[in-house]
């Protein structure tokens, strides 16, 4: 039941591999490098999905009055962003989202790549290969500097 939780704790938004490599392997206790793939099979979850479907969201949010702020959230983020994705497309992509940082990730990135309007296949292999490394860098900053985790 533990590994079903670090998979869907890896495709929730925010969360992501961040939360649940840690949580994988400190309460958990699982193998990091089970933790290291349950992390990465749960993150490319939501990826078809939101490349698929953001755009529709993000009109019908563009629309509504009550959605508003997040619609505006978004679309700064995004437009801050436009350009260097335009001009190196699959490297900021997978750099953006193998970075392990707060607003960064397979969400954030794929919802970009369906915005910029990106190729659905080169998409999904950029979010493949920026969560492997995303998990990469978690699963060894976790094991190798496990106090400082902590101490967050």
């Amino acid at each position: 039941m533990n590994w079903l939780t670090v998979i869907f704790l890896s495709a929730v938004p925010l969360i992501e591999q961040k939360g649940a490599i840690p949580l994988g392997l400190y309460k958990y206790d699982i193998n990091p490098l089970t933790v290291f793939l349950l992390s990465f099979i749960g993150s490319l979850l939501p990826v078809p999905f939101v490349l698929i479907f953001f755009n529709k969201i993000f009109a019908w949010l563009g629309k509504s009055k009550y959605f508003g702020s997040v619609y505006n959230l978004i679309d700064r983020k995004i437009s801050k962003n436009k350009s260097k994705f335009e001009k190196f497309e699959e490297i900021a992509l997978i750099t953006f989202i193998a970075i392990p940082l707060p607003t960064t990730g397979v969400w954030t990135g794929t919802a970009i790549a369906a915005f910029l309007k990106l190729d659905f296949k080169r998409s999904v292999m950029c979010a493949v290969v920026g969560s492997f490394l995303c998990g990469l860098i978690i699963t060894g900053v976790a094991v190798a500097f496990p106090a400082f985790l902590k101490i967050i």
